[in-house]
């Protein structure tokens, strides 16, 4: 990634990420990501393949990596005086539904994401680049720095939660 400009929204932490790699992050718009990349003001992006697919962006992308280094959901905030006041059988409930949903909705974004990367493989477009082992390891000890640098943006809990769910040791 040494060198390369890579288009991300703005975020403070996919912009650590990018240096971390050695990249020059880009903050462009969605919408004029296509155009960037066909134009060069970028060569590439950090999106996943669903995005890519449906934006046309391997149209225009000679290569792609499959990395997985970032997680791209979803949160449902509701005011904390509010759901204090529902009664305990409704946030039970409420919460059950929410646990039964993410499932659901990261099954469905995996599937979609599986068939994308099926599809830009199949165009002949952009070369597909699934990492070794080796290069795996070489990309997580690259970005672990960084999750001690957003801990105070973050949140050290939230970190520590996310390495137990994924048997991720940043040692």
């Amino acid at each position: 990634m040494k060198g390369l400009k890579m288009r991300i929204q703005s975020s403070k932490v996919l912009e650590a990420q990018m240096r971390a790699l050695g990249a020059l992050p880009q903050t462009m718009a969605f919408s004029e990501v296509y155009q960037g990349l066909q134009t060069g003001v970028v060569d590439g992006t950090e999106n996943p393949p669903s995005n890519m697919l449906t934006q046309k962006m391997h149209e225009v992308q000679k290569h792609a990596i499959v990395t997985d280094h970032g997680y791209l959901g979803y949160a449902v905030i509701v005011n904390k005086k509010f759901w204090d006041g529902l009664p305990a059988d409704v946030r039970r409930e409420l919460d059950a539904a929410m646990k039964e949903a993410t499932v659901f909705a990261n099954h469905i974004a995996k599937q979609e994401n599986e068939q994308a990367l099926e599809k830009i493989k199949a165009s002949g477009k952009t070369a597909v680049h699934v990492p070794t082992a080796q290069e795996r390891a070489a990309w997580k000890k690259a970005l672990a720095p960084v999750h001690k640098e957003m801990e105070g943006r973050i949140g050290r809990d939230t970190i520590q939660a996310v390495y137990k769910e994924t048997g991720f040791s940043p040692d």
